[in-house]
Order: C-alpha cells, then sequence, then structure tokens
C-alpha cells in the first residue's frame, strides 16, 4: 500500500474502501472481506446508513486501531450549526464505537459552512478528528473556506474518474495542500466504462482489467480511491494495482476521455442545492 501525506502530516492510505450504497445488513460482512483483502482505509458517512455496520466489522476484526484510517462524514446541519456539528460527531463515533476518527469529511458545501467547520477544527484540535476536510467543493468554494479559515481542509472528496477528470480542481488542491480524493472512480460503469475500447486497450497491454487501469491512473495523479465491491475477489482484484506503471502515453490516452462535466449531478444546479439543503438525516 502506498500512502499520502495530508498538510498536518497524518499518513492516509491511497487506496481505500467505500461503503456507499452497501445496505446496513450486508455493510459488516463487505468490511470484514475488505479488511482481510488488505484495506485499511474505509470510508463511510452518516447519510450512508451503515457506521454502526462498519464499526463493528472493525472491532470484531481484531487489527489495532492505529493500522487502520475510518473516515465518515458530516451531513448538513440546522442551526445552530456549530452546536449541532459537534452532536453529529459524537453520535457517528458513537454508532462507530471508536473514540475518534481519522478523517472526519464536511458531505456537502451548503448550509453554516463556517459554523460547521469551526466545530470540526475544534474536534481537530481535541483529537477527535485527526485530520478534517470536505467533500464535493468546487474550486470556489473550496477556495474560500481556506482563504477565510484557520485550518485549511486537509482533504477534499469530489466525483473524480477518466470522464470528468477534475484537472482544474486537481491544480488548486495542490497549490493549497488539499490532498485530492476521488468518488465515483468508475462512474458506476456510466459511458460504457468497463468495456471502454481505450481502457480496455491499456488493460490487455498489462494483463490487467479496466477496473485496476482506473484505479492505477487514479494513484498515478496522488489521487486518493475508495473503490466499493460486496465481492471478495473483486476487492483483491482492486487492491492489486502497486504492481505495474501506465506510461505516459497511457496516461495521456486516458486524459483525452474527459468530457469536464459530471455524469451525477450537478452543485450548482439549483434544485440539486434546495434538495441537499433542505434533507435531514434521521436519529
Amino acid at each position: 500500500m502506498q500512502h499520502v501525506t495530508l498538510n498536518n502530516g497524518v499518513r492516509m492510505p491511497i487506496l481505500g474502501f467505500g461503503v456507499y450504497q452497501i445496505p446496513a445488513d450486508r455493510t459488516e460482512q463487505a468490511v470484514s472481506d475488505a479488511l482481510a483483502a488488505g484495506y485499511r482505509l474505509l470510508d463511510t458517512a452518516a447519510a450512508y446508513g451503515n457506521e454502526e455496520a462498519v464499526g463493528h466489522a472493525v472491532r470484531m476484526s481484531g487489527i489495532p486501531r492505529d493500522e487502520l484510517f475510518v473516515t465518515t462524514k458530516l451531513w448538513v446541519q440546522d442551526a445552530p450549526a456549530q452546536d449541532n456539528t459537534r452532536r453529529a460527531l459524537e453520535t457517528s463515533l458513537a454508532k462507530l464505537g471508536l473514540d475518534h476518527v481519522d478523517l472526519y469529511l464536511m458531505h456537502q458545501p451548503f448550509g453554516d459552512v463556517y459554523g460547521q467547520w469551526r466545530a470540526m477544527e475544534a474536534a481537530n484540535r481535541e483529537g477527535l478528528a485527526r485530520a478534517i476536510g470536505v467533500a464535493n467543493f468546487y474550486p470556489d468554494r473550496l477556495l474560500d473556506l481556506v482563504l477565510n479559515n484557520e485550518i485549511t481542509p486537509h482533504v477534499n472528496q469530489i466525483e473524480t474518474h477518466p470522464f470528468f477528470q477534475r484537472t482544474a480542481d486537481h491544480a488548486l488542491m495542490r497549490e493549497h495542500g488539499v490532498q485530492h480524493q476521488a468518488w465515483g472512480g468508475f462512474a458506476e460503469g456510466r459511458n460504457d466504462l468497463f468495456i471502454h475500447p481505450v481502457l480496455s486497450g491499456i488493460g490487455e497491454a498489462h494483463g490487467k482489467s479496466v477496473a485496476q487501469v482506473v484505479l492505477r491512473w487514479l494513484v498515478q495523479r496522488d489521487i486518493v480511491t475508495i473503490p466499493k465491491s460486496v465481492n471478495p475477489d473483486r476487492m483483491a482484484q482492486n487492491i492489486d494495482v502497486f504492481g505495474f506503471r501506465l506510461t505516459d502515453a497511457q496516461m495521456a490516452a486516458v486524459a483525452a476521455l474527459d468530457t469536464g462535466t459530471t455524469l451525477f449531478f450537478d452543485h450548482h444546479d439549483p434544485e440539486m442545492v434546495s434538495w441537499l439543503s433542505r434533507r435531514r438525516l434521521e436519529g
């Protein structure tokens, strides 16, 4: 496993296991299988509804806590956002059965972002979150947060895959010391990703799957990625991307696939902003 070092010195595995859209009743087994396959970065969120299952798998694994990197995420909070953010983190920690998380992310760039961030800064100082960051922040929102707060986000987790490569976002994050993390690295198979001729051709040249090519492409861009699967064989395949390297020509061929447009939803769309801002989690 390769690691990246965040801007506060915390080391983070560059490849981990995500549990988005895995039902709670299947999450514990999936996480257990992932840990057995060698994953040490686990990514969940309050909004996923499976923090308890992740935590139980962690505790049952017998793996020392300091060998694991656990991420969860804060959903948009009602006022007073600062107080509610602290309560939300405490709720997540209780569900996980942990005394701290390694990374706490603000899941959406909406609501009282500054109040939420101040509470997250306090949690970081107190050791409840070894690192803090954001998700789904476009460059303007990210730079605003960087310039007007004490702690620069350690991570920004954003949609990133061969069809939406986030080159400008990546450059801005590098400039300000924010680690780029990808969600949706496989684009959920959209645009026929798993049979795309360019990606398939690169895979054939290395004797690797398209999934491995995409993960290797992300790793070579120094982007942390969190592929999801409930299939142990695919989990093992996905983590096996450190024994080969894409050539400059192959990296350029993947770069040419960028459309510059989301394949999921636009955080600038007023209807999406309204929906995300109104959504509240039960419990």
